[in-house]
């Protein structure tokens, strides 16, 4: 799997389509076009308050995001832009529905990249009005279709094709085509599209159908995928089918609460699957009655310590390994593994560097030697 996988992110034909689409420049990221998928995620703030939200948006970069998107629901929101964007460096998405003058005040201002459902904005010339304002900028559009908002006539066009499931992704690729085909008639290709279902199947067959119609590129998520861990366990399966078929180019997990833990979860799918991995990639086992450390406290302190290595490594485009393991089964084979790893013991452990034993140091010991390990592997030292 992970070679079919390659070969689709190379742009080999895979499962009917050609996965590499045309490159989307959202600020300075690549969406598409073969460049490593992205993550990103939406503020929980209010983009009027404009301290708090560049705290959650520094905090969501600090955690690994690509890009971010913020809400705009009226005019003193999107004229908060400019004093968010000067103090931040990510790229800056404006989410915008129903009245199309958020969207140009919000291009005007600055954004990054503007998120439309051009079916909430009813009238022709307000959309052609926003399309026009995004070409002069150079700013992408992403058309967004949920299935809780796919038009009941495009619905009614569907009934009998299949199951419910189905109906509901043909519904959905119908939906973001007519949107997309009314771009293109304004002769606008600098386009994002997302397809998005509560439920799995539902996602996976209409982000399939879309890719067999177009080139561009996919936002993928599962849509109201709820409260950890239930939305981390929904979201990294739905999103993880299709990004292993070479599906998609930039992700959101879309779980109830801290933004910041989507941004964790969402680069951890990428991690488990190879693709854009930087970073430290944790190793912990799940713990045992043969464990004689207290594990988790371990694990969560290594983390908690770590974070300044994996922000460094991140910004490098390097990545590393590290395991923490709790007892002598599969600990010391683990850490071996590793760039840097310990393997608890009685009350203590062993600190692997590059696959070899250097130390066995207390358990009060063993995070401190961890960290100071993999420092030394990073050459932060």
């Amino acid at each position: 799997m992970a070679t079919a996988r390659k070969e689709a992110r190379a742009g080999l034909r895979y499962g009917g389509f050609v996965s590499i689409t045309r490159p989307v420049r959202v600020g300075n990221v690549q969406i598409g076009g073969g460049a490593p998928v992205t993550v990103q995620t939406m503020t929980a703030t209010d983009t009027r308050d404009v301290a708090a939200t560049v705290a959650q948006i520094r905090e969501t970069g600090e955690a690994g995001a690509d890009l971010v998107r913020v809400a705009v629901k009226d005019m003193e929101a999107a004229r908060a832009l400019p004093a968010i964007k000067a103090q931040v460096t990510l790229p800056l998405i404006a989410d915008v529905h129903f009245d199309h003058r958020l969207a140009l005040e919000a291009v005007r201002r600055g954004a990054d990249k503007i998120r439309i459902n051009p079916g909430n904005l009813h009238r022709a010339e307000h959309v052609a009005a926003v399309v026009e304002a995004c070409a002069q900028r150079g700013i992408p559009i992403r058309v967004g279709v949920n299935s809780g908002s796919v038009p009941e006539h495009i619905r009614a066009r569907h009934e009998g094709e299949g199951d419910a499931q189905e109906q509901t992704a043909a519904a959905l690729e119908h939906a973001a085509l007519e949107h997309v085909e009314l771009l293109e008639r304004l002769e606008f290709r600098d386009i994002v599209v997302s397809l998005k279902a509560f439920d799995l199947r539902t996602t996976w067959l209409a982000n399939r159908r879309f890719r067999r119609e177009r080139d561009y590129p996919l936002h993928l998520g599962i849509t109201e995928a709820g409260l950890p861990p239930a939305g981390i366990a929904r979201s990294a399966i739905g999103i993880a089918a299709l990004l292993q078929e070479g599906i998609g180019e930039t992700i959101r997990v879309s779980l109830t609460g801290d933004p910041v833990l989507q941004v964790r979860v969402g680069r951890e799918i990428l991690a488990s699957l190879d693709l854009n991995t930087t970073g430290i990639m944790l190793v912990t086992c799940p713990t045992c009655g043969r464990c004689e450390v207290d594990l988790a406290g371990l694990a969560r302190a290594a983390e908690a310590e770590l974070r300044p290595v994996d922000r460094a490594l991140r910004q490098a485009g390097r990545s590393l390994r590290v395991a923490v393991m709790g007892c002598v089964v599969n600990g010391p084979g683990e850490a071996r593994e590793a760039d840097a790893g310990i393997a608890g013991g009685a009350a203590k452990g062993v600190v692997f560097v590059q696959g070899k034993p250097m130390a066995t140091v207390p358990e009060r010991e063993l995070v401190g030697a961890l960290v100071r390990a993999v420092k030394e592997v990073a050459g932060l030292t």
